[in-house]
């Protein structure tokens, strides 16, 4: 897959059982790199050798979930 492709929906079924859960769970990490992103950005004014990712967060979320870096606990 090419670094720019958007992972496709067979990739992302691969790893949920179910698509609404799948969009719950890119949505949460999409969060997550966002609240890093938006620290980081914050920093760049003292650091200069901080390096934010350009891309999406929605697309580094999808991704991560149809690599199957991304799990669910059910508890």
């Amino acid at each position: 897959m090419k670094p720019t492709e958007l992972s496709s929906l067979e990739d992302i079924k691969k790893n949920s059982t179910n698509m609404y859960e799948a969009v719950l769970i890119a949505s949460k990490r999409a969060r997550q790199l966002n609240e890093e992103r938006i620290q980081k950005l914050e920093m760049m004014p003292q650091d200069d050798s901080i390096d934010v990712d350009p891309r999406k967060v929605t697309e580094i979320a999808l991704r991560d979930l149809a690599d199957g870096k991304l799990r669910v606990d059910r508890k």
